[in-house]
């Protein structure tokens, strides 16, 4: 009996804590679904189960020691049982403390996110320290006493288990193992339970409370190894044949390569003897709606009105890599890992240099922090591009901040390296990537007039400069003899905070772009439109006649078809025009209205669903097979 009540106690703390970081989220987002009309109290029920899985799992080993181990090793077990509960309990509350901050951010609860960036802890520590400082200390407090009281005052021993006969504790070893198998299991049924059956509702901040984050960290690490290969277990399966017919007919790409099934040859709409420059400016974060709140961007309201604005452009995911591969590679989110950190894409992957060094371009990477994030340098490198201008490539920068060196000192690098091949002759296609939109939001004093009603360092002002230096870019640009030969385009990676109560918050992926150029006719473009979708038209633009494997059409062309693809964490959203088709892991696809900025649930849609579904699965095939290029 000993031994079940020590095991059933450490279960009750653990589910306990579990329970007040639950019960914590469920206040604090209350108003979120309070007129959902969704069972929204049965996260509790629901959510003892996913706990139940997690303690269940960390009572595995203790059971053992308890139970098999000889009495002789009684003092080792019961010193490492010791700290080993110390550990668990103390993961346990540091992980319920860092759920709030990573809830604000992006609207889930801990995912694959929180460790992959746990190998850039310059970078990550750095947003912490100056974003979650209380929220940091609040953790460290509650840890560091919990160690006092487990230590001083509980003082925990197992040594009195040991009293008990060995064959009286091995007997009890297999009921129970029983009991615990059935805990992990958490069901009868065919299939064990999963993080899917966390999600009961339609409504996703209940599902997300439901869930358990330790559970939601283990099990995105375990999915992303296990379906990184076969996504079909993931999300169903068809013939990649006919989902690659699927997704051509969708797409309406006609194309008989085998080796590339996507690549096809566009020819121009703009024929010159002298084909242009290509500059894609990419900004972090930019959503849609700091573009309508004229005061953050009146300098890309202003350019608005010079060159080709796209105003219904939804972006490729939520991720700096996934807007990167839309809008550099013209492809769309890759089911996993992104392509910029994943081994197979790293040679012999579509790019813009690709594409055009073998006519004469000399392609660069402008990022003002350290290209290795993200496996940027890598992947750009490996792909084709010249140069890599990065943090330690600018000398004594004036302002260096959390992520970088300042956007406005990137682009006057960029524009004076630019003077220099255009007096050369030299034709050339170049990214820069922008930093001051991602907290900590860092930024030189004076450069603008500081928003109303916010704090200095806040998302708004941060955008105001990144919009500075935007205007000026272009401002200096002007004065230049390359820009005559030269198509720009301005255009956001992705939102700065995706987030919302749709199973994928679709509206929270839009953003602006922008092409421009000599003689470029201004023009609105309220078509639904991808990040694909920008790049083909920028490279229709510079009037050259190309063969590319590009997942868009330029909006010159009458191919182009109103159609994006949208990745929320392991979610995938197909709209097509205002249809949108949801496909979920291990669980059936849903089919909805986008109305009013939002998802309104309707009949489902076999074919759009199934079409969703051939995207994903094409996607994956083109890159396990190095098919893209």
């Amino acid at each position: 009996m000993q031994i079940i009540k020590h095991l059933f106690k450490y279960y009750l703390y653990l589910i306990s804590i579990f329970f007040i970081g639950r019960v914590a989220l469920f206040v604090l987002y209350f108003d979120r679904f309070e007129n959902s009309g969704v069972d929204y109290w049965y996260s509790f029920i629901y959510g003892l189960r996913m706990d139940t899985i997690v303690a269940s799992m960390l009572l595995v080993i203790p059971l053992i020691l308890l139970t098999l181990t000889p009495k002789i090793l009684e003092k080792s077990v019961d010193s490492f049982l010791k700290y080993y509960f110390l550990l668990c309990i103390a993961l346990a509350i540091y992980i319920e403390n860092a759920t709030f901050p990573f809830f604000a951010q992006y609207d889930v609860r801990p995912n694959y996110k929180f460790v992959e960036y746990l190998e850039y802890p310059k970078e990550v520590f750095g947003m912490i320290i100056a974003d979650y400082p209380i929220q940091l200390a609040v953790a460290l407090l509650m840890i560091i006493l919990f160690i006092y009281l487990y230590l001083k005052v509980l003082k925990p021993s197992f040594i009195a288990i040991y009293e008990v006969p060995y064959l009286k504790r091995a007997i009890l070893f297999l009921p129970l193992a029983i009991i615990l198998f059935i805990g992990i299991r958490s069901s009868l049924g065919h299939r064990p339970a999963n993080i899917t059956d966390a999600m009961y509702t339609s409504n996703r901040i209940v599902n997300e409370i439901t869930k358990n984050s330790l559970y939601a960290i283990g099990y995105s690490i375990y999915a992303n190894k296990k379906y990184s290969t076969d996504v079909s277990k993931q999300y169903g399966k068809m013939d990649i044949e006919e989902a690659i017919t699927r997704v051509k007919t969708s797409l309406n790409i006609d194309s008989i390569d085998k080796l590339s099934p996507l690549s096809r040859v566009e020819k121009t709409h703009f024929k010159t003897a002298k084909p242009k420059n290509l500059i894609i400016f990419l900004q972090e974060s930019l959503g849609y709606q700091f573009y309508e709140d004229k005061q953050n961007t009146p300098h890309l309201n202003r350019l608005s009105h010079e060159g080709i604005f796209f105003s219904n452009l939804f972006s490729n995911g939520t991720r700096s890599i996934r807007g990167i591969a839309g809008s550099v590679s013209g492809n769309f989110s890759v089911p996993g890992k992104g392509v910029l950190k994943r081994n197979k894409s790293q040679s012999d992957y579509f790019t813009i240099s690709s594409l055009l060094e073998p006519l004469g371009y000399t392609t660069s990477f402008f990022y003002g922090g350290e290209s290795r994030f993200d496996n940027m340098k890598g992947w750009f490198t490996g792909n084709g591009f010249d140069k890599i201008i990065d943090r330690e490539k600018f000398t004594n920068p004036k302002f260096v901040g959390t992520w970088g060196v300042c956007d406005h000192e990137v682009c006057m690098s960029a524009n004076d390296m630019y003077k220099e091949l255009h007096a050369k002759e030299q034709k050339f296609a170049s990214v820069i990537f922008s930093t001051t939109n991602h907290s900590p939001f860092d930024f030189p004093d004076a450069k603008i007039t500081l928003m109303n009603g916010v704090d200095e360092k806040s998302v708004e002002n941060a955008i105001k400069y990144a919009d500075f230096a935007i205007g000026d870019f272009i401002e200096k640009a002007r004065y230049e003899a390359y820009y005559e030969d030269t198509i720009f385009v301005i255009v956001a990676d992705h939102n700065v905070r995706v987030f919302g109560d749709d199973v994928v918050p679709v509206d929270m992926f839009k953003i602006p772009a922008l092409i421009l150029g000599k003689d470029i006719k201004p023009k609105f473009y309220d078509k639904l439109s991808t990040q694909p979708d920008v790049l083909a038209t920028a490279l229709d633009l510079m009037g050259l006649d190309l063969t590319y494997p590009i997942m868009g059409h330029s909006i010159f062309s009458d191919k182009k078809r109103e159609l994006a693809l949208m990745q929320f964490n392991d979610f995938y959203a197909l709209k097509v025009k205002d249809k949108v088709a949801v496909i979920r892991p291990k669980k059936e696809a849903l089919t909805f209205a986008y109305e009013d900025k939002h998802l309104k649930p309707i009949e489902n849609d076999k074919a759009l669903e199934e079409d969703a579904l051939a995207f994903i699965l094409v996607l994956n095939h083109l890159y396990q097979n190095k098919l893209y290029r």
